[in-house]
């Protein structure tokens, strides 16, 4: 059977039941799920029908006629419209190519498939990795990134050996002081990988070890040995180590009969079966000892850019920026750090530390910088789709760059960007459902937890709102944007007390984020501490004439301090600004005292201009 061929299962297939497709480490499941291991990939309606179709005809010429009666029946499109669909749908199918175009005839599912009438889901064993711990003379960071970039790279193989477990959570747990075993427990993990870096003289040394949670045995244990210099190879061999030892029964019966071993010095080349987007590796071939030298350089400064700005401490986050802008310019191929840079200024203008132009401008000059179009490194689409929404005010563009990373499985940054993204156009149901998707694979990330209860309170489910907030203190008290979404919501939902304790501690903890000292300022006007409120809008309106200061958020502290035209006035400054935050809080209910306002109606009405214009470019070009 050749390569363009299907296999069918065993059981027969009777007339009129649904198959299920499994192809290239992917699985379309009988519901229309497309799972990539235990990934969910979002298609939209059309590319699901095409990939369905083109899937029953696997091997078999699919003409553009039959495309277009699948996907649109007698409803005349462009000619155009089919060739997108495809581009899209093979996008969200990379790194595979999958589906081969058949000059002036249509199209043909290249790849071997199986079918069955249902695959069942949670196939693969589920791993947890904890961050490496590092001793004494090896920095902190580096325990962090090669536990990242392990992730990374067993996510991106084209056959998925392993699900890896989603990172937020897996550290949640893992600050909480819990062994190794007890966060494969909390997690529901079938494997959990541990290990510790240390340092020799010239070498790196990376004792890791394999448990199983069932039982909490050891299934074996590796000592991986790199040279200082050459630590850019080191996630690699393990990767290789893992595949290996996967294949070998790992997690059989017969694993706990595995023991130790060293493995040979790990070299810098990626493995050839992970994604080439991942950064390890160093892009461009290595010429001469100065060019090593500096892309080594780069990339030491890139990981510890991208375990600094990761603190959302105001401070560490302008180090971070730093590193990463210093890791670019040794070595303008680092794609990571030009994407990395990227996330890290959307999230400084969403934390108010970084003035939106700013944040646009960076943004702009990563994709410019990266040759030929954005769309090499997808993982920068999504920061890039949130600057053209509520910067550039250019939803199509917008919506395009979302489209072609909507295949991106869920990662804190982007997920952050695609939640923000359909929260700040009203979508609400569909930010709940994206955030309870996302919670599905991330259960113990504190800020899906808490965004899920904003989204519930902008759509005005205050009780679900309440509840869901208050799971999410219970659970992660302790986190920054639990405290500030916390201390809104139980404001205005008449717990002032809480508020006002969460609010401050949150200030205390983070002075110089302007968010919790809005928070503050609300929940202490909502208490009735009219004057103290005042005091605080004094202190930021002194603070705005220094630096650039989110505004969005202080219209609602001028509401409920009943001073209509000075929330009027907050959101005017935000909208001149390209505030972030801006859109939501047209939807905010903590400020319908506004609705009947004639400026409220005008800025709500930039929403609605532009999903129109949005909506008539895409019945243009059908």
């Amino acid at each position: 059977m050749n390569s363009s061929q299907s296999e069918s299962s065993s059981d027969p297939v009777r007339e009129g039941e649904e198959l299920a497709y499994s192809f290239c480490g992917f699985r379309l499941e009988t519901d229309g799920t497309l799972r990539r291991g235990e990934t969910i990939v979002h298609l939209p309606p059309k590319e699901l029908a095409a990939l369905k179709l083109l899937l029953s005809s696997a091997g078999q010429i699919v003409t553009h006629l039959q495309l277009k009666q699948e996907l649109w029946g007698d409803v005349h499109v462009t000619a155009d419209s089919i060739l997108k669909c495809l581009s899209s749908l093979r996008a969200r199918l990379e790194p595979e190519s999958c589906i081969q175009t058949v000059y002036k005839r249509g199209y043909r599912f290249t790849a071997r498939v199986s079918r069955s009438l249902d695959l069942p889901s949670g196939t693969l064993p589920r791993l947890a990795i904890l961050p490496f711990a590092t001793e004494y003379s090896v920095p902190e960071h580096l325990g962090h990134a090669l536990a990242e970039e392990t992730m990374a790279r067993l996510s991106n193989l084209r056959n998925p050996i392993l699900s890896v477990l989603a990172r937020d959570s897996v550290l949640t747990l893992a600050r909480r002081e819990l062994t190794a075993h007890q966060v494969g427990q909390a997690l529901k993990a079938d494997l959990v990988l541990t290990g510790t870096l240390r340092t020799y003289s010239s070498q790196f040394r990376l004792r890791a070890e394999m448990i199983r949670v069932e039982d909490g045995v050891q299934l074996w244990v590796e000592d991986l040995l790199v040279d200082q210099n050459r630590l850019t190879g080191l996630e690699s061999e393990l990767v290789e180590r893992l595949a290996f030892r996967m294949a070998s029964g790992t997690n059989s019966d017969r694993s706990s009969t595995f023991g130790s071993s060293t493995a040979t010095p790990a070299g810098s080349s990626p493995s050839p079966r992970t994604n080439p987007q991942q950064i390890s590796a160093v892009a461009a071939p290595e010429t001469d000892s100065e060019t090593r030298d500096l892309k080594r350089e780069a990339y030491d400064t890139y990981l510890r850019g991208h375990h600094e700005w990761q603190t959302l401490h105001r401070h560490r986050m302008q180090d971070g920026l730093q590193h990463l802008l210093r890791a670019i310019e040794l070595d303008p191929t680092l794609i990571a750090a030009k994407v990395d840079l990227a996330h890290l200024c959307v999230t400084q203008a969403l934390n108010g530390y970084m003035p939106p132009a700013v944040s646009a401008g960076h943004v702009h000059r990563i994709e410019e910088s990266i040759s030929g179009s954005s769309y090499q490194a997808l993982d920068l689409l999504p920061a890039l789709g949130w600057i053209n929404f509520h910067f550039d005010h250019n939803l199509p563009a917008a919506l395009q760059a979302f489209s072609f990373s909507a295949h991106l499985p869920h990662d804190p940054w982007i997920t952050r960007e695609r939640s923000m993204f359909t929260l700040s156009r009203h979508r609400f149901s569909e930010a709940i459902a994206l955030l309870s998707a996302a919670i599905e694979t991330d259960p113990y990330s504190p800020w899906l937890q808490s965004r899920l209860a904003w989204a519930l309170h902008l759509s005005g489910q205050a009780a679900e709102s309440v509840a869901q907030i208050e799971n999410a203190i219970n659970t992660f008290g302790e986190h920054e944007f639990t405290s500030f979404y916390g201390a809104l919501i139980l404001a205005y939902n008449g717990d002032s007390t809480r508020s006002i304790q969460l609010a401050h501690d949150l200030v205390q903890t983070l002075p110089f984020l302007d968010l919790a000292t809005a928070a503050h300022a609300y929940a202490l006007a909502c208490a009735g501490r009219k004057d103290d409120a005042r005091t605080i809008l004094e202190r930021l309106q002194w603070l705005s004439r220094e630096r650039y200061l989110l505004s969005s958020f202080n219209a609602a502290i001028y509401v409920a301090l009943g001073d209509l035209d000075g929330a009027i006035e907050q959101l005017r400054s935000a909208n001149e600004a390209r505030c972030p935050w801006f859109f939501q809080m047209l939807a905010d209910p903590r400020l319908k005292p506004l609705h009947s306002d004639p400026e409220f109606k005008q800025m709500r009405a930039i929403l609605t201009a532009m999903e129109a214009d949005a909506a008539q470019q895409v019945r243009a070009e059908n």
